[in-house]
């Protein structure tokens, strides 16, 4: 039923129980698996350390802690998967707006499920603008699954 599932991350818990669910359903159908996260400051942040709920980066800070944070974030995933005796098929940092980097990587992979978190740590813009879960169902051309 799905062949290849993307999953989005951004380091938090709910991101992290949103790829789980996806590794559950990749081992049943044999799926491949794409994680894809794309630093914005307050993931930036979390990721190097500061406490959950750490809203306050409004800055990018410098190049070398930005891939510090990604590939942290990467590993933790990958690491996920292994647990689940699966190996990540692609793997990518993309810089920009989350839901179209994601949506990108669906529809340049042929996804037929992207997987992500609904309340991660996403900036206040979110309130209105509409969280990064929300844009990839408007903007999505397969499935989508929201992990509460």
């Amino acid at each position: 039923m799905f062949s290849k599932i993307v999953v989005g991350l951004d380091g938090s818990e709910i991101s992290k129980t949103a790829l789980r669910l996806a590794c559950d359903l990749a081992n049943k159908y044999g799926s491949e698996l794409y994680l894809v996260h794309t630093p914005e400051p307050q993931t930036v942040a979390f990721a190097l350390g500061a406490v959950s709920g750490y809203h306050t980066a409004t800055t990018m800070p410098a190049s070398e802690k930005i891939t510090e944070a990604a590939d942290k974030i990467i590993n933790s995933g990958k690491a996920i998967a292994k647990e689940y005796g699966l190996s990540v098929t692609h793997a990518q940092v993309k810089r920009g707006n989350p839901a179209n980097a994601i949506v990108a990587c669906a529809t340049g992979c042929g996804a037929d499920l992207i997987v992500t978190g609904r309340r991660g740590l996403g900036s206040i813009s979110a309130l209105v603008q509409g969280s990064t879960s929300q844009q990839i169902g408007h903007l999505a051309k397969c499935a989508c699954l929201s992990v509460v």
